[in-house]
């Protein structure tokens, strides 16, 4: 499992990104400063570090880590957005995050740094009678085949995978996938399940992988 060590004083923000992080199958270690961040370090894959801490900040903590160890990437994540200070950053760090964010960008850009540092390891679901490679997005049937989704069909599934067990409304799933509000009414994402189901189901009329929950929206069981 990939390892995370995410540094961030602030216990909102923290809990929920920690929480995503969590329900995506990473092991996150959480820190609210960066004192002792060094000790840390053993066997951790990415950092993520926020710039805005008490006693050291987050420049001089990202400076000390890649002293301590320069394979491992670092992601900052600011409030602050401009030039000099993205400059600054990206000095040390590897990637630079400006608050706000979506918790998919931040997933996105660590499977990018896991990438470049060669650091994937497999990680994959059994789905009763699929193998779901996550790392590789890549879903097997029983019979060894490859099931080939669409890009939306896809990024629907990843979003129910990524919160299992949860039922997810409508709402929710269509402004993750297409990043615009909801329009109440609108029968896309229906049917981009539907589709979905064609293929994932071993009965698409009644489906047990996405279940349907009546009047809120859908769910995976893992």
């Amino acid at each position: 499992m990939i390892k995370i060590l995410y540094i961030e004083d602030d216990q909102e923000i923290g809990a929920w990104l920690h929480r995503e992080l969590t329900e995506a199958k990473y092991e996150v270690k959480w820190l609210r400063s960066g004192d002792g961040a060094i000790s840390h370090l053993d066997n951790v894959d990415v950092v993520i570090l926020d710039i805005m801490l008490p006693g050291l900040d987050g420049f001089t903590v990202g400076q000390r880590i890649k002293r301590a160890n320069a394979d491992i990437p670092i992601l900052l994540l600011s409030a602050r957005s401009n030039v000099d200070d993205k400059l600054q950053g990206l000095e040390f760090a590897d990637d630079y995050v400006t608050k706000p964010f979506h918790p998919e960008e931040i997933i996105a850009r660590i499977e990018v740094l896991l990438r470049r540092y060669n650091k994937q390891s497999e990680r994959k679901i059994q789905l009763q009678q699929l193998t779901i490679y996550l790392d590789q997005n890549r879903i097997i049937n029983e019979q060894g085949e490859e099931i080939i989704l669409t890009g939306k069909q896809f990024y629907i599934f990843q979003y129910l995978l990524r919160h299992p067990n949860q039922i997810l409304t409508k709402e929710q799933i269509y402004e993750a996938v297409w990043g615009e509000p909801f329009i109440e009414g609108d029968k896309a994402l229906m049917v981009h399940i539907r589709h979905l189901r064609e293929k994932i189901e071993q009965d698409p009329s009644q489906p047990t992988i996405v279940e349907t929950i009546r009047g809120i929206g859908y769910r995976v069981k893992l």
